[in-house]
């Protein structure tokens, strides 16, 4: 294979299925689907915003959830939908490195932030004389603060070396949009060493806040179960 690594160039996007003849058909149902998502992300974020009553911690950290997701789909959706609809497989090499960075951003702050949901649903229940002091605006803040600097130096790393590395003058994506390991599949270059950084830093963005997020709501279970056993007697 060529070495061919020019940030002119342009990735090829096979797309969900090799046969075109299905790209009318995903079309209409990826559509519909996106824009009631679209509309479902956004009512809820204006809704959490404009009713006082919901100006909870709960609520907060609910619109930030989903307007992560809204972030997501609109990064991925619009693009593959164009491709359908014009038989437009190419992406830019700017293109892609932007939606590396995203899906890496957005999947890396997602488990920090449902961890501070379990959280605060571990304080509410558990600790509801002192939730005043221990879930506070500024606390939501700076969660969510730390959740999305964290996916952000994680995604710069990972989506500057993927732009960085040479590749070859092959670059068909076997994916219906841009991320890291599916451009480590193109490299030029041997990526081992890199591969284990992306599995540690997986673990990092993923298992630890699932640990998290059990040992909240295990001690969620465990209060209620106690409370109901007192009850009883």
């Amino acid at each position: 294979m060529e070495n061919y690594s020019e940030t002119s160039a342009e990735f090829i996007l096979l797309g969900l299925f090799h046969p075109s003849s299905l790209d009318l058909f995903l079309l209409t149902l990826i559509v519909p689907i996106f824009l009631m998502a679209l509309d479902g992300y956004l009512c809820m974020v204006l809704l959490i915003l404009l009713d006082t009553q919901l100006h909870t911690p709960m609520y907060f950290l609910l619109s930030q959830l989903s307007l992560m997701d809204l972030i997501y789909i609109c990064t991925i959706v619009p693009k593959m939908a164009s491709g359908l609809l014009f038989r437009n497989k190419f992406i830019s090499f700017i293109g892609c490195g932007v939606q590396c960075f995203f899906f890496a951003m957005l999947t890396g702050s997602e488990g920090p932030i449902l961890m501070s949901m379990g959280y605060d649903h571990y304080v509410a229940i558990c600790f509801h004389l002192h939730y005043p002091i221990h879930m506070n605006r500024r606390v939501c803040v700076l969660m969510i603060l730390q959740s999305q600097a964290m996916g952000s130096v994680n995604s710069c790393a990972h989506t500057f070396y993927a732009l960085r590395i040479p590749y070859c003058r092959s670059r068909t994506i076997k994916h219906f949009f841009c991320h890291v390991s599916s451009m480590l599949t193109l490299a030029w270059v041997d990526t081992c060493v890199y591969e284990y950084t992306v599995f540690f830093s997986a673990i990092l963005f993923l298992v630890f806040p699932f640990l998290g997020i059990l040992h909240s709501y295990g001690w969620v279970l465990l209060i209620v179960y106690c409370m109901s056993s007192w009850e009883g007697r």
